[in-house]
């Protein structure tokens, strides 16, 4: 009989510190030196060179140009993209995003949920002089994005406050929810409509059209989102484009095994997948 995983008796500290080391790069913070992740870690400077020499000769991390500090090798992109390869959803959801965008002009992405933050898998990029920041790979908090609040869509008010423990959420502008008794309210809204879309709410900027993808078990694994430059999506595009990222988002959820239980009275208060007929 297996035991359960986080018995401490089955973690290796090496290999735990290394990860660690690992973790503590970033888009804000790509380079870091041994004296600083020690302090960091708490682990002695020793320890973490042995640890860098051991990653930089696996290709995980390489030297700065100066030779005193490190930053990420290619091998972690490398595992990065098989990461992405293993998701069967990320190859089954490439035509639907790339035929949203063609039938929108507008670009589309599919993101899923890490904790508590929002990381997007796959992209498909308008052809358009429209450029966005986002790309494979970008993070963004789930409490203060509707596409968090999309991949949120199955959780509970129980469960948001076991997510978010804090009495007060961090702030990323005026609509982001204050705490999770306002982001239930928000996740509720998106599982009673099937959808959320948003008018800068995230950046003043761009509005979001999401709505969110299931797999088995009638739980969210994913979130399409469809960008459209500017303050507010133009009314008379509201109803097509809410129709369309919906019906994306159900046809990758029935390729994903998802089927809407049959017995809608009795699942009335679970989320479900909206077909492409219906309109905001």
């Amino acid at each position: 009989m297996l035991e359960p995983e986080n018995d401490d008796r089955y973690t290796v500290p090496g290999l735990e510190r290394g990860l660690r080391i690992l973790a503590e790069f970033s888009r804000s913070e790509p380079v870091h030196t041994a004296p600083e992740l020690a302090r960091r870690l708490g682990v002695p400077r020793s320890t973490v060179f042995r640890l860098l020499v051991t990653l930089e000769q696996m290709g995980f991390v390489e030297r700065t140009s100066d030779g005193r500090a490190f930053r990420l090798g290619l091998a972690v992109l490398r595992l990065g993209f098989e990461y992405l390869g293993s998701l069967g959803m990320v190859e089954l959801g490439r035509p639907i995003l790339e035929r949203l965008r063609d039938s929108t002009g507008y670009g589309t992405s599919l993101v899923v949920r890490d904790g508590r933050e929002v990381v997007f898998v796959l992209r498909a990029v308008p052809h358009s002089p429209f450029a966005s920041s986002v790309s494979v790979g970008t993070r963004l908090p789930a409490h203060a994005t509707v596409l968090g609040h999309a991949l949120l869509a199955d959780h509970s008010l129980a469960q948001l406050r076991a997510l978010y423990p804090d009495a007060q959420l961090e702030q990323r502008g005026e609509q982001t929810p204050v705490d999770a008794a306002q982001l239930f309210e928000r996740v509720k809204q998106v599982r009673e409509r099937g959808h959320v879309i948003s008018d800068g709410f995230y950046e003043a900027h761009i509005s979001t059209v999401a709505a969110p993808v299931f797999g088995d078990g009638n739980h969210v694994v994913a979130a399409i989102g469809l960008t459209v430059p500017g303050n507010r999506v133009p009314d008379e595009q509201r109803a097509p484009l809410v129709a369309a990222v919906c019906g994306a988002a159900a046809e990758l959820s029935a390729l994903l095994n998802y089927a809407e239980p049959a017995l809608a009275q009795a699942d009335a208060d679970k989320p479900r997948a909206v077909s492409s007929r219906q309109q905001a």
